[in-house]
């Protein structure tokens, strides 16, 4: 089992929630980091811890990230941190993986399955290792405790329960980065 460090310049973090019953609302956390240990050979072996400041929350619009970081929602004040550290990994295909592990959003954790897609390992240009990983997920943000809602005179909700995550992931083999 080898150690890689996430390239968060070639990382995303998303999510996105369904707003008036008519859209949706994207948006991505800035600032995190975390843990891999990847055995390429063995991928079912390896482990993922990530944290993520949950203050680093952007939709582009700075009236709703306040409101999102406010005690409503996030409760940033209280809560600062998003964590997510696997459980279990299961192969489902060739490149295809279910991620098992412990969500901790608003200070409540919950499990959570990831479908995750990738784990190739490729030679990039500066003599470095890297391998890449695509991930999707949903989950209710009333089971995190953020209940937050406003009922709309013709029916329906201002804010969606299901929160639908995406994660583009790359990472360097940690012996490619220190020797770089």
């Amino acid at each position: 089992m080898s150690q890689w460090d996430f390239d968060l310049q070639h990382s995303s973090i998303g999510f996105h929630v369904r707003h008036l019953m008519v859209s949706k609302v994207h948006g991505r956390f800035g600032t995190w980091s975390g843990e891999l240990q990847f055995d390429p050979e063995h991928p079912e072996a390896s482990r993922l811890a990530v944290t993520i400041d949950a203050a680093s929350l952007d939709t582009r619009d700075q009236k709703r990230d306040d409101h999102l970081r406010s005690p409503d929602f996030l409760d940033v004040a209280q809560f600062p941190h998003i964590t997510f550290t696997s459980t279990k990994i299961e192969r489902r295909g060739d490149d295809a993986f279910e991620l098992a592990g412990d969500l901790t959003i608003h200070g409540v954790t919950r499990p959570v399955a990831i479908a995750v897609e990738g784990g190739g390992v490729v030679k990039d240009p500066w003599g470095g290792t890297r391998t890449g990983f695509s991930g999707k997920t949903a989950i209710s943000r009333k089971d995190f405790g953020m209940t937050w809602n406003v009922a709309l005179e013709a029916g329906g909700i201002v804010v969606g329960d299901k929160v639908e995550i995406t994660l583009e992931i790359e990472a360097v083999h940690k012996a490619a980065t220190a020797a770089a």
